[in-house]
């Protein structure tokens, strides 16, 4: 089952499920809404990969907004947030852990043979690809510019 049929069966399921089902059927649908503006834009239907974009997107969006949010002291809406965010992970592939990422960055500086800050896109084009959808970006920039700062 591809990642957008999935989608829609946890869509039906929300709206079997009433009240209880509010909350996750409206992430599935703004979701699902974004999905299909992509492809209206891309004129094509996206991939299994390129949904999984899509859905790292909208967390990521929400992760930043979490930041703002508690700058200005709302915690009712880093709590609602924090609850899309969790609905969300569940269409994400599994979660690196920092240490295996740090293991990623180690091999991708070795690869790409960077010695220096200023090839740093030398080193986040080998290492993309592989973590795409399994971690998060911005630890995965620290790490790099941890590294490559030694």
């Amino acid at each position: 089952m591809s990642l957008k049929e999935r989608l829609t069966e946890d869509m039906k399921q929300a709206m079997k499920d009433k009240e209880s089902g509010k909350l996750r059927l409206s992430v599935i649908r703004m979701v699902r809404a974004n999905i299909k503006n992509v492809e209206i834009d891309s004129k094509q239907e996206l991939s299994d990969d390129e949904v999984l974009g899509v859905v790292s997107k909208e967390v990521k969006m929400r992760r930043d907004s979490i930041e703002e949010f508690t700058r200005g002291n709302r915690l009712d809406l880093v709590e609602n947030l924090e609850q899309e965010i969790e609905i969300l992970m569940k269409y994400l592939p599994e979660q690196l852990s920092e240490i295996e990422v740090r293991t990623l960055v180690e091999q991708a500086v070795a690869e790409s043979k960077a010695v220096s800050p200023k090839e740093m896109g030398k080193v986040m084009a080998v290492l993309m690809p592989k973590v795409k959808g399994r971690a998060d970006g911005k630890l995965v920039n620290t790490i790099v510019r941890e590294m490559l700062n030694q």
